[in-house]
C-alpha cells in the first residue's frame, strides 16, 4: 500500500480551480483516520473527497490498484490526504491482514463507510446459485467482514461510527432479487451492530440510495442501459440523485452532530420508494441538486 503521486496540474484540471464544496464546517474531521471501501470509483470517490476535503487522512480500498491509485492522486492534488490498499472483501482472510497492517500504518481509525458492492440485472430465474452467492458476497458478506473486523481490532478500544451502503429495496427489487436480499440483509445487520456495539462507543448507520447519477450506470447494457435515461420521470422531484448529495448524508452519519442516531437507514430516493400511480405525476416547479463534487462527471449514459 502506498498513496500515488499526485500527476503534474493542468490549468484547467478540476483541483487547481475549485475545491469540494460541502455543506460541513471545514476540519470536521481533522485528527480522524476514515475507511472507504470501493473508494475507487462512483459514490465511494465522491465521499473520499469530501472526507479529506472536511480534514480526515482518508483510505480507500478496492480490487482495481489503477482506480484507487487515480483517486488517491485527485485527493493529494486538491491538498487532501489519502492512502490505498487493494482487496477482495469477501476474502476474509485478506480483510483482516490489510485492517491490521492500516492500523499499523495509520494508527486508529475511527469511520468506516461500508460502500463497497456490486450486482448485475438478471430476473430470479436466471439468477444461479454462482451468481446469487457473488452479489450477496459483495454487497453483505464482504461489508459484515470489513465492519466485524475493524470493530475487533480497533473500533472496540475506541469508539467510532459505521456507514453501511445499501439500496432502495423497500418495495423489493425485481429484475436484481439477488441484490435486494443482500441490501435488506445490511439493513438488518445495521440494527443488530446498533445494539450489539453501543456500549464501546460505536454507531452503526446506513444509507439507501435510489437512482443516482454514477458512475456505476456505466456498466450496465442491453435494456437496462435503455432504462437509464428514463429512471428520472418515475421519482416525484423528476430527476435523478448527485453523487455529493449520499455523500453529505454518510458524512453527517459520520459526525458528532449524529451522535444519538444509530441503527437507521436513511433513504435516499427522491421519494421514488413512495412514488404510487394511483397518484398522478404533477409538474415539478422547482427541484433544486446539490452539486458539491468538484470533480464529478456525468455518467455517458446520461448524456
Amino acid at each position: 500500500m502506498s498513496p500515488a503521486a499526485p500527476p503534474a496540474a493542468s490549468p484547467d484540471a478540476p483541483g487547481t480551480t475549485a475545491r469540494y464544496r460541502s455543506v460541513f464546517r471545514p476540519g470536521l474531521f481533522a485528527g480522524q483516520t476514515i475507511w472507504v471501501t470501493g473508494g475507487g470509483s462512483g459514490i465511494g470517490r465522491c465521499v473520499a473527497h469530501e472526507l479529506a476535503a472536511l480534514g480526515a487522512q482518508v483510505l480507500i480500498s478496492g480490487r482495481s490498484e489503477d482506480k484507487l491509485q487515480r483517486v488517491a492522486a485527485e485527493i493529494e492534488a486538491d491538498g487532501g490526504r489519502c492512502a490505498w490498499r487493494a482487496f477482495d472483501i469477501r476474502d476474509e482472510e485478506a480483510v483482516k491482514a490489510n485492517v491490521g497492517a492500516a492500523l499499523a500504518a495509520l494508527g486508529p481509525i475511527t469511520g468506516l463507510v461500508n460502500n463497497a458492492g456490486g450486482q448485475f440485472p438478471a430476473p430470479l430465474l436466471a439468477i444461479s446459485k454462482r451468481g446469487f452467492d457473488a452479489v450477496v458476497a459483495n454487497n453483505l458478506t464482504g461489508g459484515f467482514l470489513m465492519m466485524r473486523e475493524l470493530f475487533t481490532q480497533c473500533l472496540q478500544q475506541h469508539g467510532g461510527a459505521v456507514v453501511n451502503m445499501t439500496a432502495d429495496f423497500r418495495n423489493g427489487m425485481p429484475g436484481m432479487g439477488h441484490s435486494g436480499a443482500a441490501r435488506a440483509g445490511m439493513s438488518n445487520l445495521t440494527m443488530t451492530a446498533a445494539v450489539e456495539w453501543a456500549h464501546a462507543g460505536v454507531r452503526v448507520n446506513a444509507v439507501a440510495p435510489g437512482w443516482i447519477a454514477s458512475s456505476g450506470m456505466d456498466t450496465y447494457g442491453g435494456a437496462m442501459k435503455a432504462l437509464i435515461p428514463q429512471l428520472k420521470n418515475h421519482v416525484p422531484m423528476r430527476r435523478m440523485g448527485l453523487e455529493a448529495e449520499v455523500s453529505a448524508a454518510i458524512v453527517f452519519l459520520l459526525s458528532p452532530a449524529a451522535g444519538f442516531i444509530t441503527g437507521v437507514t436513511l433513504q435516499i430516493d427522491g421519494a421514488a420508494s413512495l412514488h404510487t400511480p394511483l397518484i398522478p405525476p404533477l409538474p415539478v416547479e422547482r427541484s433544486t441538486a446539490f452539486d458539491g463534487f468538484h470533480r464529478a462527471v456525468t455518467p455517458e449514459v446520461l448524456r
